[in-house]
């Protein structure tokens, strides 16, 4: 039996750095693209800098086609010296709809209630393409991938891996393991 991170079981993610919409508290899902602003590009500087203390190499970064998620992963990857970039579309966030540019706070108990923005993705839908996403790409991954997305992505993997519960900052980096979940697809399969 191989160690899981030589599986690829073992992913790191860096949240997307900010954007203007992150800045003043708005929601900015996924069928609202926005670039990086300055300080959002500084964020995933020093990000890429702290992954380079860490003791493994990132080779591969998996990043959503997003501008804010495929900016940081361009970023991140200069500041590694050329890591490789995959564009998994599935990995964008939920789409928000009529909830884009409302803010956080106003919106944070429906989201609670599980109600779904009118124009916009069901948590359910978006949990489902984000898990089979995972699923997908996950048995192809080389030891120590990166994962560049959104907030809501963030938050869906740390229940595939059973850290449910989980809020990151723009920039902030997480790693999760996720051996059970590639044990759990193995057992389907056969």
């Amino acid at each position: 039996m191989r160690h899981p991170s030589s599986s690829g079981a073992m992913v790191r993610f860096v949240r997307h750095g900010a954007t203007a919409a992150n800045l003043l508290g708005l929601r900015c899902g996924g069928d609202l693209d926005l670039p990086l602003v300055a300080v959002g590009r500084e964020q995933a500087v020093e990000a890429a800098l702290g992954i380079l203390q860490l003791d493994r190499p990132v080779r591969l970064i998996v990043t959503s086609d997003l501008r804010r998620t495929r900016e940081t992963a361009e970023i991140i990857a200069r500041v590694l010296g050329g890591a490789a970039i995959v564009v998994e579309p599935d990995f964008a966030e939920r789409g928000l709809g009529e909830w884009n540019l409302r803010s956080v706070d106003g919106t944070q108990a429906w989201l609670e209630q599980g109600l779904t923005p009118p124009g916009g993705e069901s948590n359910g839908t978006f949990a489902a393409r984000v898990a089979r996403a995972v699923r997908r790409i996950l048995p192809g991954l080389p030891e120590w991938a990166l994962f560049v997305g959104s907030k809501g992505v963030a938050r869906v993997l740390g229940e595939l891996s059973r850290h449910p519960g989980l809020e990151l900052d723009n920039a902030a980096l997480a790693e999760f393991d996720f051996a059970s979940l590639t044990l759990a697809t193995a057992r389907r399969a056969s």
